[in-house]
This record gives C-alpha cells, structure tokens and sequence, in this order.
C-alpha cells in the first residue's frame, strides 16, 4: 500500500522558506540525488559509512540496506529527497521498546532548520506508528556540534557524555546520548515528553 509522506506541521511550514518539508520512503528512482550527498565527504565525516565513490555501489546500498530497512525515509523539499532519517528498532524483547535515531542532510542544505523539521516529524509520528517504543534515542559524535543543536532545538535533552563509546574510521570516539521518552503509566507530569539518545550515523 502505497505510504502517505509525513508532513511537517504548519507552523514549521510557515517558518520554512525553502519549501515544502516532508518524509517519505526511498525508491530506486531516488539513486542521483542519494549520490549528491553520499559523495560529499564534509557529510560523511561523522557517518558510519564512507563516502562513495561510483554509483553502483551506491545503488546496491540503496537495494540491500535502505529499502528493506524497517524505518528509513528520504527527507523532502517539495518532493525530492535532499537526505535521510532512520530508525533502528530493538533487536530483541529486552530493548524492543527503544529505537535508535539517525539522519543525514545534503551539505547544501545545513544551517537551514531542515533535519531539526525532520526530527519533529519523526517524534510527532513514531511512537503511534510503533506503540511498543517507548524511548526514542540518538548518541552523537562529540566534534559533531550541529548535530547536536538540531537534536536539542527538537526537543531532546542531553543525558551526559559515553567516553570511549565507539570506534569510527579507526578511531575511538567519545559521544554524547540524548534521549526523548515517552511516559508509560508513571506520572511524570508535564515532563513526560522530553529528551533523547541513539548513534546518530549519519548527521
């Protein structure tokens, strides 16, 4: 069945001046303008991939990781995909009920308020879609400090700092975990929304 892309709200779309603002699933058709940032080594820098180089690599990550991907969306400006935003489910019944957070945007675009949208997108629509999830997660290169200003600008509070966390490129990094999470039974007043963790992969 054909997917309704995710609209950004009219308040986001009001304060918006580079268009129209929405997610939806990749398609293979979607492979030239997936290469405009997937080439670009300033976006790759803190990815866990590296920059590609010719397209049919490309192509086969798009066929074998992102279209059969659980949740992956191309993030739009007036329908065209200039990045991508994921989740990660839990793998097992122990963690089930969080999801790991990751997004990428064209270099073109930074500075924008683009992947900030993106990210409220997501945490308006993801915990009715998966009613299992219950904490929403992002960690974050701690070089990475535009990544961390989008999390914080949706919303997300900053948990503390993973010294040591993983190894990128070669290279032990440290980073820091945001986290939102959503109240279960617990009265947590109006604090029950708010906050943030996951390994940002791609942002």
């Amino acid at each position: 069945m054909e997917q309704t892309p995710l609209q950004a709200t009219q308040e986001e779309v009001k304060h918006s001046r580079i268009g129209s603002i929405t997610l939806r699933p990749f398609d293979l058709s979607d492979i030239d303008d997936l290469m405009v940032w997937a080439t670009d080594d300033r976006v790759s820098r803190f990815c866990s991939w590296d920059t590609y180089t010719n397209r049919e690599d490309a192509l086969n990550y798009l066929k074998e990781k992102i279209l059969p991907h659980p949740w992956f969306r191309a993030i739009c400006i007036d329908g065209r995909p200039i990045g991508a935003i994921s989740i990660v489910p839990g793998c097992s019944l122990s963690d089930r009920c969080r999801g790991e957070l990751g997004y990428v945007l064209s270099s073109k675009y930074w500075g924008q308020g683009i992947a900030t949208v993106a990210v409220k997108i997501v945490i308006n629509t993801i915990f009715s879609e998966w009613p299992h999830l219950e904490r929403l997660e992002a960690i974050v290169d701690v070089d990475n400090p535009g990544s961390q200003r989008v999390l914080e600008k949706a919303g997300f509070l900053r948990e503390g700092l993973l010294r040591k966390y993983f190894i990128q490129k070669g290279r032990t990094r440290d980073a820091v975990m945001f986290e939102i999470i959503v109240a279960g039974d617990e009265d947590y007043g109006e604090e029950a929304i708010g906050g943030m963790v996951g390994h940002t992969s791609y942002v």
